[in-house]
């Protein structure tokens, strides 16, 4: 895309030294570079936080059989009411209920809680938690693809792929409005200098223009919102 930010804070940037404004064009520069500071540090946090929680997502079910063996399995092919075991450092596959053991459950990766979740006989457990102490045999309830972990990875892999009704529209608008906002400020650079003959007090005003018309903050905001909430 010719006219990004790139564009405008370079011919910004170029003008305000041609004219002499040193001290603007760097200051234009400098808080640019903070903004850009802040945008990295909000999309890297969300990436973390996203990549976190595609680690939760297990690869396979420890299932047991009626002549107590164990198999592993893709936990898209355990049917619900398979008696599952989940080892210490292994991640509860499926939702279920606590048939056999008592463990604690780190579950800090779905619902930010530090504190362990003691896991007894008879106890919920959700998948994606992370088994710390003793084994644990679990009785399914769930299919994989009805299960917490499952939902969740759909619900973000969803939720990034579908653009807001808002993204929409400014995706729109930008595609109109920055170009306008160009031709704008270079109109207003020549035409009144070539009638009064004072250019710099003209190419002063435009790059003024340019620069408090910019788009780029109204079109980058909303995806960015979206994005840093989805992490």
């Amino acid at each position: 895309e010719v006219f990004d930010e790139n564009f405008l804070m370079a011919v910004a940037t170029i003008g305000a030294n041609l004219l002499g404004e040193y001290q603007e064009g760097y200051a234009v520069m400098f808080f640019y570079q903070i903004g850009e500071l802040f945008q990295s540090y909000a999309v890297g946090k969300s990436r973390k936080s996203i990549a976190e929680l595609m680690a939760i997502s297990p690869d396979y079910a420890n299932v047991l059989d009626e002549n107590g063996e164990i198999s592993q399995e893709d936990p898209d092919d355990v049917e619900v009411g398979s008696l599952i075991v989940v080892r210490p450092g292994e991640k509860v596959p499926i939702d279920g209920v606590v048939e056999e053991g008592e463990s604690s459950l780190d579950t800090a990766a779905l619902t930010g809680e530090s504190k362990p979740v003691r896991a007894v006989p008879g106890s919920q457990v959700i998948s994606g938690c992370l088994n710390k102490s003793a084994v644990l045999k679990i009785r399914t309830s769930k299919k994989y693809e009805d299960s917490t972990v499952a939902r969740i990875l759909e619900m973000v892999e969803n939720s990034s792929l579908k653009k807001a009704r808002a993204e929409s529209f400014i995706t729109r608008f930008s595609r109109y409005y920055t170009p306008v906002v160009c031709y704008g400020a270079l109109f207003l650079a020549v035409v009144p200098s070539l009638i009064t003959g004072d250019w710099k007090t003209w190419v002063y005003r435009a790059l003024t223009f340019l620069v408090i018309s910019c788009p780029c903050a109204l079109v980058i905001s909303i995806p960015l919102s979206f994005f840093g909430g989805i992490g």
